[in-house]
């Protein structure tokens, strides 16, 4: 079921998620309704706060004709992205590397807005799967910055917190035309 995407405003993005201690079978329609959801607003990510739920939950599909190149390690070994697509991330942590890189970026919660995001050039994610168990990978590129804006969000961190102070006074209008909207 496609659910209605909380938009820059709502209180709930701003909400740390709670951990998930075990998947039961509403977890797993959450993600399947939140993959459907994110793959009808061509979306590569979404957190669960996006939904109106504040859970350490997000969902990336990265597509395979992505214009922006992604880079995936398993167990140090470079493999291919595709191998873990759609990707669920349950209880994330990232460690992020300080090399930093610039890209252009949007919100699904922050409809026909867009900037210029300094993350991470790399980062490594532990998390849980849908059996809750352990994994791990490194990631670059459009991976790698689709998963710290995904976990910023499950931190109640958006992506106009990382936007230049110039970037987000020239969008302003904008932003606070969402917010209002939201109310």
């Amino acid at each position: 079921m496609i659910l209605p995407i909380v938009k820059y405003g709502n209180p709930v993005l701003r909400q740390k998620g709670a951990n998930i201690s075990k998947v039961t079978p509403e977890i797993e329609q959450l993600v399947a309704d939140m993959l459907e959801t994110m793959h009808d607003a061509n979306g590569v990510g979404l957190a669960a706060q996006q939904i109106g739920k504040a859970l350490q939950l997000a969902v990336i599909d990265i597509p395979t004709d992505s214009e922006r190149p992604s880079r995936l390690w398993l167990d140090g070994k470079e493999a291919d992205v595709q191998s873990i697509m759609p990707l669920v991330l349950i209880n994330p942590k990232v460690e992020i590397t300080k090399k930093k890189e610039i890209d252009g970026e949007g919100c699904l919660s922050f409809p026909g807005i867009g900037g210029d995001i300094s993350r991470g050039y790399r980062v490594t994610v532990e998390y849980q799967d849908l059996e809750m168990k352990k994994c791990k990978f490194e990631a670059g590129g459009l991976l790698g910055r689709a998963v710290q804006h995904e976990v910023d969000h499950l931190n109640g961190v958006l992506f106009i917190d990382k936007m230049s102070k110039e970037e987000r006074e020239a969008q302003k209008d904008k932003i606070e035309a969402i917010r209002l909207a939201a109310e």
